[in-house]
């Protein structure tokens, strides 16, 4: 299966229209925002999971990067509330559950060789990031060096520019923005190659974001298995 998987053009799914889709464990619904392979895949995903649903154990060996939007995710290790995020490095492993229902963001295959660090921020959590013209709140989630993810609230009406360097990837959390005349609103995501900047006017009531700004894959990008 291969969805966008063309690295060198942009991307946008405008998820919250799209129909959730079953996955192999009962309970646990998808929408494919990017995705090259089958059940292991280099992959980019919103993931559903029902009231009382649950994943079996499972090796991380791609690592896997999670932003939880909605409820409470969980598994053996603690309870992760909607605005946690969290990154599990290549070899871990847990058994993901959500005993009232979760929606997350996750990351799957997309760690460079050496990405070890097992990262949580909880909500609010992160170190405060400069504020670019027309954000009134960002926060480092993570940042080292390679590639640098922020959680930005920006203002109602505000026109918001991002450079890009090394490649950009977005979701919109809550409120809208335009990009090129095109509105993106909760469960948007975008995704521009490096050299493509980012210009975006909030709509009135603003918008609360999540960035990354890496490359769209990594030189040294993790193996997948044959």
């Amino acid at each position: 299966m291969r969805i966008n998987d063309d690295l060198s053009m942009p991307a946008a799914v405008h998820a919250g229209r799209l129909d959730w889709v079953p996955s192999p464990a009962h309970g646990v619904e998808r929408k494919m925002l990017y995705r090259i392979g089958e059940e292991v895949a280099r992959a980019t995903s919103l993931v559903r999971y029902a009231r009382g649903s649950a994943f079996p154990a499972h090796v991380h060996s791609g690592g896997e990067e999670i932003l939880v939007l909605e409820g409470t995710f969980q598994d053996e290790h603690g309870d992760y509330p909607a605005g946690c995020y969290f990154r599990n490095p290549p070899g871990t492993s847990h058994s993901p559950a959500a005993k009232d229902g979760c929606t997350i963001f996750v990351r799957l295959w997309q760690y460079r060789e050496g990405d070890a660090a097992q990262v949580v921020r909880q909500p609010g959590e992160g170190a405060a990031a400069p504020l670019r013209a027309g954000a009134r709140a960002a926060r480092v989630l993570f940042d080292d060096g390679a590639e640098r993810v922020l959680l930005e609230e920006w203002s109602g009406g505000a026109a918001i520019t991002l450079d890009n360097l090394r490649g950009l990837e977005l979701l919109v959390l809550t409120g809208t923005i335009a990009v090129a005349g095109e509105t993106f609103e909760a469960q948007s995501w975008l995704r521009l190659p490096a050299g493509q900047g980012l210009i975006a006017t909030c709509g009135p009531e603003g918008a609360v974001v999540w960035i990354k700004d890496a490359p769209l894959q990594h030189p040294d990008v993790l193996r997948m298995p044959d």
